[in-house]
């Protein structure tokens, strides 16, 4: 069998499950439906066709220590991360993954997932990508059309034409439809939801590309030809990638050129592009509920709910309910995609929430901001084994550590302190210090920084592990 090169896209925000999801921690990075990360489910569900083949990444630079610590996590081992420096949508995104792909193996075939989708029947995606195979290794250009079972309005559509091959020819690409054009399309077995899920040739990719959108490519080459490798990733190069024009693989390439054809899929597929179409994909009682954490539902019909702490619900029907550490989302599913309006008023207000959670993930671990007040804050800061934070001072803090479990080696100064279970110490504003786990168990400690003004951009770097500016 030809062999496969998986393109994982990896640089989605997912405001759309706020606050679950966030910008500085997106819905691919969550365990959304089971036990692995959607991201990780993404990988596993397409491992058994790469065999060999190591997966190529495209990711947001933000988030490049979440994707290779997840991906190791499940014994993924990628050719390369590809840095993308902005967002300019799955058009370039692509091409970086085919330009990387072409430069070693020109006729490698890739399938290009998203990384935030559910498959819920893995063995009938195999079995398409299989049928689609030939196709792909052929020339043309696959895109996978799901089988709709319901007339949603929320898909692109994608009318098929007659053939003989498995793979039929595209006669249109239609944008997100009325009810009633929906219901028609369902009906009449031509059309399907448009999954944003592609198999081709890397050059015939490229091809096309500079064929119906040549800026894109030219751009998109040169931030290639000039990116620098740095460890498990390639950072592209930022100014030649942010000259790219930003455009789907849809209005660039596919609703252009000739060589399209679609691969129907029935296989329990949802791009869970909202609280109510993920309520649909997870497990339910016999009333329609479907709740994730420690939840009291009585007299409930059709309900989601989603927390850390104890919810409890009465007389709801067709409600969204989502509780995280700082924010709570209650809404009626049938408006629930109007959490994009939330967002876009916690970024009017400049609020934290709409981009970041209370605990903020790092290379080397995580902090938990658990009270914070005039002139203080406290954190719950965890380092995994062998870890180390960068070497820094700050102009406008004092900090004191207490170590709570672990040990700790401290720089302070001119001098490194050891410290273990319940021992502490101070670093005095504009010393310079350094934070590290030299045991085989995460470290953890609270941390009670007091001064003028304790934001996270009051930080002067002098060493750092992660090539942290």
């Amino acid at each position: 069998m030809t062999a496969i090169i998986p393109v994982l896209l990896s640089g989605g925000s997912g405001t759309r499950l706020w606050p679950l999801s966030r910008e500085m921690y997106p819905k691919q990075f969550l365990p959304l439906v089971g036990e692995h990360t959607m991201l990780q489910a993404t990988w596993q569900r397409v491992a058994p066709l790469a065999g060999e083949q190591r997966p190529l990444i495209v990711a947001n630079e933000e988030h490049r220590f979440i994707v290779a610590e997840q991906l190791q996590q499940v014994g993924a081992r990628p050719e390369t991360i590809l840095l993308e420096p902005a967002g300019r949508n799955t058009a370039p995104a692509i091409a970086v993954a085919a330009l990387e792909a072409a430069h070693s193996a020109p006729d490698a075939v890739l399938l290009v997932l998203p990384s935030d989708h559910v498959v819920q029947d893995p063995d009938a995606f195999l079995a398409a990508v299989r049928a689609a195979l030939p196709a792909a290794a052929s020339g043309k250009l696959v895109t996978f059309g799901v089988v709709p079972h319901t007339p949603e309005t929320g898909y692109g559509y994608i009318k098929a034409g007659t053939g003989e091959d498995a793979a039929l020819p595209v006669e249109r690409f239609i944008e997100k439809p009325d009810l009633a054009t929906a219901q028609h399309y369902v009906a009449s077995g031509q059309y399907y939801w448009n999954s944003g899920m592609f198999l081709f040739r890397a050059d015939r990719y490229l091809e096309e590309l500079g064929r119906h959108a040549p800026a894109i490519l030219s751009a998109v080459r040169t931030a290639w030809e000039r990116a620098r490798k740095d460890a498990d990733f390639t950072r592209l190069d930022r100014d030649a990638f942010a000259a790219s024009p930003s455009d789907s693989i849809d209005y660039a390439v596919m609703e252009k050129t000739d060589a399209a054809v679609v691969m129907p899929l029935d296989a329990g597929w949802s791009d869970v592009g909202s609280w109510a179409s993920l309520r649909e994909v997870s497990p339910q009682d016999a009333d329609g509920n479907a709740h994730h954490g420690d939840v009291v539902a009585i007299d409930c019909r059709n309900t989601y709910a989603h927390g850390n702490r104890l919810i409890a619900m009465i007389g709801l029907e067709d409600t969204i309910v989502v509780e995280t550490d700082d924010a709570i989302l209650v809404g009626r599913s049938d408006r629930i995609q109007q959490v994009k309006d939330v967002v876009a008023e916690l970024k009017a207000r400049q609020l934290p929430q709409a981009s970041w959670h209370r605990k903020v993930y790092r290379p080397w671990g995580a902090y938990d901001s658990i009270d914070n007040g005039a002139r203080f804050q406290v954190k719950r800061i965890t380092v995994k084994p062998g870890a180390t934070l960068s070497l820094q001072m700050h102009h406008h803090r004092a900090e004191h550590w207490i170590v709570v479990s672990g040990t700790a080696e401290v720089t302070r100064g001119n001098d490194v302190l050891l410290l273990s279970e319940n021992q502490s110490t101070y670093i005095p504003l504009g010393v310079t210090h350094r934070l590290r786990n030299p045991g085989k168990l995460p470290l953890e400690l609270i941390e009670v920084q007091s001064g003028s003004y304790l934001g996270e951009d009051d930080i002067v770097r002098f060493e750092d592990t992660y090539g942290r500016a």
